[in-house]
């Protein structure tokens, strides 16, 4: 998933958006990298850029073989992190090598952010490996 996470970067920005030819939203880019790692995944729709049920996330990602892990943990490469760039936002990131690749709204595009997750982290999943 990291690895396409990063293939994806610079694809434009598109709320409710599924595809690089259109954009991708958080929750369209997650979706993308789980197709891509041959996971089948039934993706919410109808959602806003603000807002968000972090039960409702919890539920979707574990319908989709994740688990979630303890507060604590250390995100790597390929896990799908969830969290709060502002009070009453929730986001979506890949985590890759050197940093997390996500949908970025105010850059217009899928971007790479170096270093640690430049907001609290909510959640992290990781695939559950069967």
């Amino acid at each position: 998933m990291a690895d396409q996470a990063r293939k994806l970067c610079g694809s434009g920005f598109r709320l409710h958006g599924r595809s690089a030819e259109h954009g991708f939203d958080c929750i369209g880019l997650a979706s993308e990298c789980l197709s891509a790692a041959g996971l089948d995944v039934d993706i919410p729709s109808g959602y806003s850029i603000r807002g968000g049920d972090v039960q409702e996330i919890a539920k979707v990602m574990e319908l989709a073989g994740f688990e979630k892990l303890p507060a604590h943990a250390i995100p790597v490469a390929g896990d799908i992190v969830l969290v709060k760039p502002g009070p009453v936002q929730l986001h979506l990131m890949v985590k890759v090598d050197g940093g997390f690749v996500h949908a970025h709204a105010s850059l217009g595009k899928v971007a790479l952010s170096p270093g640690p997750s430049p907001w609290p982290i909510v959640s992290t999943y990781r695939l559950r490996e069967e």
